[in-house]
């Protein structure tokens, strides 16, 4: 997919957020330059494999953008690109000479795309995945979560803001800056257990039969038919007046996984097997 062929993006952001979010813009056609420190972005040494496959096809190149030389370099760099992702803080940013006024007047036509952990008034607040999910319930000690919801969740995020902000400038929209806070995008993810769907014994938290993880002979499956017209196939299938739990348990108890797995395939029903990726890498 070549849609933003031409697009030229720079980017200072380390960690995982803005490099999952170049990485998209990447696939979709834009080129990349990422500016890392002399040292390297941290993220090569917490997962090398991640973090090359995440930076294939772009130019990686060490600037110390505390140094004058360094400052030039970029400079040079951002005066024929489309868009600047950064994960700085706004103070380091203007001491960089990368704040926003002076991005707007040396570079008028660069659009700017500033990942933060919160934004202001707390934008200054130090934060990490971690951090941003537990206010909201989305961590359950003593357990971490299983994955980086609130970085994953900003990297699409700040894809969605470049193309906005590209698309803009291409219609004559002044704006060119705009922040994306990855406890903003965590509070979003938050939203259905705030509204209350997936809390325990609710329609998504258990509380429907048809919604449910489900013990196979083999190890677990997980049911889906929310909509009616799954829920009264199933039914039907199993011999089932309607989805009760203590007969799906029983039902689905006899066969396993790969069983049900198929099974649900032929019949157009969303229930797959429960996979562990640790054990399948094995």
């Amino acid at each position: 997919m070549a849609l933003l062929t031409g697009i030229r993006i720079v980017s200072t952001a380390l960690n995982l957020p803005g490099p999952a979010a170049c990485a998209r813009l990447l696939e979709l056609g834009a080129s990349l330059t990422k500016v890392e420190p002399p040292a390297g972005d941290p993220f090569e040494a917490f997962c090398a494999p991640w973090y090359r496959r995440l930076h294939e096809g772009a130019e990686i190149l060490r600037i110390d953008l505390k140094s004058a030389a360094g400052r030039d370099a970029m400079s040079g760099r951002l005066r024929d690109a489309d868009l600047l992702v950064t994960a700085q803080r706004a103070a380091a940013l203007e001491r960089l000479g990368l704040g926003p006024d002076a991005l707007a007047e040396r570079f008028p036509r660069l659009c700017h795309v500033a990942i933060t952990g919160h934004a202001p008034p707390d934008d200054a607040l130090a934060g990490h995945d971690l951090t941003y999910l537990a206010p909201l319930g989305l961590v359950d000690p003593p357990l971490l979560p299983p994955t980086l919801f609130a970085d994953m969740a900003g990297a699409e995020r700040v894809a969605s803001t470049s193309l906005a902000l590209l698309l803009g400038r291409e219609r004559g929209n002044s704006q060119r800056a705009q922040a994306v806070a990855l406890a903003d995008a965590a509070h979003a993810l938050a939203e259905p257990l705030r509204e209350g769907l997936t809390r325990p014994g609710a329609l998504l938290g258990g509380g429907y039969a048809g919604y449910n993880l489900y013990a196979a002979n083999d190890g677990w499956i997980a049911v889906a038919v929310l909509e009616p017209r799954f829920a009264e196939r199933l039914a039907s299938l199993l011999g089932l007046a309607r989805l009760e739990a203590p007969e799906l348990r029983a039902i689905f108890g006899k066969r396993g996984t790969a069983h049900w797995e198929s099974w649900a395939r032929e019949h157009d029903l969303p229930i797959v097997a429960v996979r562990d990726p640790h054990k399948e890498k094995r």
